[in-house]
């Protein structure tokens, strides 16, 4: 693996200075480094800036300061830093999937004032999700592309007892990071109606497949758990999910 020493054991480091996290900390095994700020002076290497070359404005500064926090948690795991490119063999549907270091699984997210990135060792995690939004509403439209019969039924319960979340909005989030920890497994596709979403009050979800599974050393894993947390910075709410599949023999509960 590169950079020698292996990484960290359940923890996360986060560079916001006031407690205000939002992804650091939520699951274990992964470093996480998140910013509430877009850094203009935050650099991409000449090999990727040739990926956004075209892209307006607002989006090469997004992949820049995600990459900036990718190169960070790099560093402190203990891997030295260099261009994320994307994954050549990657199906054209998912032509943005990163390429991470070898012996190195990793997950990128931003939104409007918010960029974080998310590394492990692959001896320890065989894969992380990770994703923020808004914690608002979803247009209506959306909300019914999205979510199942069997969820929507949900919202209604869960917004009477956590008014303060936008449970269709956390649902979404929590299937796309569901999606970043399946297509590294599985090289395939995974539709919004081919996972069921159930959040907790506790701050945790499920995600049941219902397409045939990633196989772990020989077993089915049909049953994703994962985390969730709001918090408010900045005048912006947010609402973010994690989750991480453990490398066989790492321990850990997150697949069943």
């Amino acid at each position: 693996m590169p950079g020698g020493a292996r990484g960290p054991a359940r923890w996360s480091v986060s560079e916001i200075d006031d407690g205000a996290r939002l992804l650091g900390g939520l699951v274990p095994d992964v470093v996480v480094v998140e910013t509430f700020t877009s850094d203009p002076a935050a650099a991409v290497l000449p090999e990727e800036a040739a990926l956004v070359a075209a892209a307006p404005p607002e989006r090469r500064r997004a992949f820049a300061a995600a990459r900036s926090c990718a190169r960070r948690a790099l560093v402190q795991l203990g891997v030295a830093p260099g261009p994320i490119l994307l994954d050549p063999d990657a199906p054209a549907w998912a032509y943005r999937a990163p390429r991470w270091p070898a012996g190195v699984v990793g997950s990128m997210t931003h939104c409007d004032g918010y960029h974080a990135a998310a590394v492990a060792r692959s001896a320890t995690v065989a894969a992380v999700g990770i994703d923020a939004e808004p914690n608002a509403p979803l247009p209506a439209v959306v909300r019914d592309l999205v979510t199942l019969d069997e969820e929507r039924a949900a919202l209604a319960r869960l917004s009477g007892a956590r008014p303060d979340v936008a449970w269709d909005r956390l649902v979404f989030s929590a299937k796309e990071s569901v999606y970043k920890a399946w297509f590294p497994l599985t090289r395939r596709w995974l539709d919004f109606g081919d996972c069921l979403v159930r959040p907790g009050l506790d701050g945790t979800f499920t995600a049941e497949l219902r397409v045939r599974p990633p196989v772990f050393a020989g077993v089915a894993g049909r049953r994703l758990t994962g985390r969730w947390r709001t918090t408010t910075r900045g005048g912006r709410a947010y609402v973010a999910t994690a989750l991480t599949v453990p490398a066989f023999g790492a321990g850990g509960g997150a697949v069943r």
